[in-house]
Formats: C-alpha cells, sequence, structure tokens
C-alpha cells in the first residue's frame, strides 16, 4: 500500500539551500532502478523524501548556529515619530542600511531603509534623488522635515526568533528582499539585528544577484 508522505512546504531548491539539485524524472527513474525489490513510490514522493532528507541534513549541520548568535546587538532603533531628516542621520551614523522602528515598549512596529527613503522622495536611485534635490531643494527638506518614520516605514515587518535555525533564516529572507531583519525575542521585542551578508558569510553561500 502506497505510504503517505508528510506534507513538504519546500517545493524548489532555493527554499533548502543553495546546493540543493533539482531532479528530473529521469534522475529519480533510473536511481529507483538501482534499488533491489519493488517500491510502490511515485515519483514525486521521491522528490518529497528527498528535499525533506536535504532540510533535515542541513538542519543538522547547522545545528547550534542560530539568529540570536549571528544577530547585530545593540541597535539603536528609530522612534516611529522621529522625522525623516533626524532618522536619516541616525542610520547613517549606524553604518547598517536600514533600522528597526520600536514602539516605547520595544515591539517591532517595522523598518525604514535607504529605499523607503527613495519611495518616498519618489526616486528610483539615489543619483535621481541627487537631481531631485538640486532641482528642488526646498521641497526635498519640507518632506524630511515634516514626514515622519512611521509614514514612510516598511510595515507589517519580516522579523525572526533569536533560536531560529539554519532553514527558518534562510526561509525568512527568501521572504523578504531586505539586507536585514529584526531579532525578536518570545515577547516580540527587539534584540538585534541580522544582516543578511553575515548569514550568508557564516554559512559560506553565495548571495543571488
Amino acid at each position: 500500500m502506497k505510504q503517505t508522505l508528510p506534507e513538504d512546504n519546500t517545493n524548489d531548491s532555493a527554499d533548502t539551500g543553495s546546493d540543493e539539485l533539482e531532479l528530473t524524472d529521469d534522475d529519480i527513474l533510473d536511481a529507483m532502478q538501482h534499488i533491489p525489490g519493488y517500491l510502490d513510490i511515485t515519483t514525486e514522493d521521491f522528490r518529497s523524501i528527498y528535499h525533506l532528507a536535504h532540510r533535515h541534513a542541513l538542519e543538522r549541520m547547522f545545528a547550534g548556529v542560530t539568529a540570536g548568535r549571528l544577530m547585530r546587538r545593540g541597535v539603536k532603533p528609530l522612534n516611529p515619530d522621529t522625522t525623516l531628516d533626524i532618522a536619516a542621520r541616525t542610520i547613517a551614523d549606524s553604518g547598517y542600511k536600514g533600522l528597526p522602528v520600536v514602539d516605547a515598549s520595544g515591539y517591532v512596529l517595522g523598518m525604514l531603509t535607504e529605499t523607503d527613503f527613495l519611495k518616498r522622495l519618489k526616486a528610483e536611485n539615489f543619483l535621481e534623488l541627487l537631481l531631485k534635490l538640486l532641482d528642488d531643494s526646498f521641497e526635498f527638506t519640507h518632506s524630511c522635515h515634516e514626514t515622519t518614520v512611521s509614514a514612510a516605514m516598511t510595515q507589517p515587518i519580516v522579523t525572526i526568533g533569536q533560536d531560529a535555525g539554519f532553514v527558518e533564516m534562510l526561509d525568512a529572507f527568501h521572504r523578504h528582499g531586505g539586507r536585514s531583519m529584526p531579532v525578536v525575542g518570545s515577547d516580540g521585542r527587539l534584540l538585534g539585528l541580522l544582516l543578511r551578508k553575515n548569514f550568508f558569510a557564516a554559512y559560506k553561500l553565495k548571495e543571488s544577484t
């Protein structure tokens, strides 16, 4: 009787690690021919087993490396009521490309990034933003002085728990294109910032372009 496999949420190799090979039906049928005896299993079942085994192997290999261990601590978050001109200085001083936005209790509300500034100021890139500034510095200054962080930040934001392992971190970065994400405790309060570059460097992975 054909056995039902557990649900597999990893539909492609990108969700389970950059080194996983995508199997064709011919690959699977050839492998099955080399296994003695009768196999009551479809190629899709075989593929699901392969994905699950690969995911389990990654978790086993990278056990102990968590978001909490990789995150940057001591990150100074932004207040939602702060104006963009002050927020821009804070982000520039931090050395990051963006910072988490938290309320008075430390709960993460969103992220404010360089991309959010471009969107808010209706520019595709920083060269276009520079041209806008040269054309109308008053409008640019007015926009930054009058707009608060809460009006420009990205929300809802993808966060991750401090105990998250390799697969969970990889899945989280696949869900959004940001360069970093807030790491939160079980109560949702900010603990640190996980940078995409640090995650990929820790596992010696190459970022897709």
